[in-house]
């Protein structure tokens, strides 16, 4: 644990550094829900470093989307709970429902281009360089490259196409 956490808390750091002011969703809540998740897989032979931090990418992102649809569920009424103030406060419904669009399009582009998604959680989720996204993929940075300004391309298409 002490060799991952501090770089899967540099992660976390980066996609919360993305969000609204104020934004009380803590590093070390998204890491440690992350790192159980990563402990917990079953039948995935670690190759390196680079393919660690590429599931955690992903997790995180899984993790967001997870609890910015639960939020989006609560606001219509259903399944009302009691939950405390800091969790209520986590994500805005605008930015829910935004976050929520964004994985949609996501799960779209990973059916058409399946790289360029991961090349997408890689970044942005992930915070990761160029370099560390080839290195996860095995494709050349040049590669990433292109892949991820037609990822990005193709995102703001759909995201805009939708609203």
């Amino acid at each position: 644990m002490p060799l991952v956490y501090d770089e899967l808390r540099r992660l976390a750091h980066h996609y919360i550094s993305r969000e609204r002011p104020g934004h009380t969703l803590q590093t070390t809540a998204l890491v440690n829900e992350a790192y159980l998740r990563l402990v917990n897989q079953k039948n995935v032979h670690w190759e390196n470093r680079a393919q660690f931090f590429g599931l955690a990418a992903k997790l995180m992102r899984h993790i967001l989307v997870d609890h910015a649809r639960g939020l989006a569920y609560a606001k219509r009424g259903g399944g009302a709970r009691k939950v405390s103030l800091d969790e209520a406060a986590i994500l805005s419904s605008e930015q829910a429902a935004d976050l929520i669009a964004l994985d949609d399009a996501l799960e779209k582009l990973a059916r058409e281009f399946p790289r360029k998604c991961r090349i997408v959680e890689l970044r942005y989720f992930g915070g990761m360089t160029v370099e560390e996204a080839a290195e996860v993929l095995q494709v050349s940075p040049v590669t990433v490259m292109r892949d991820w300004n037609v990822a990005k391309a193709w995102l703001h298409r759909e995201l805009s196409h939708g609203s």
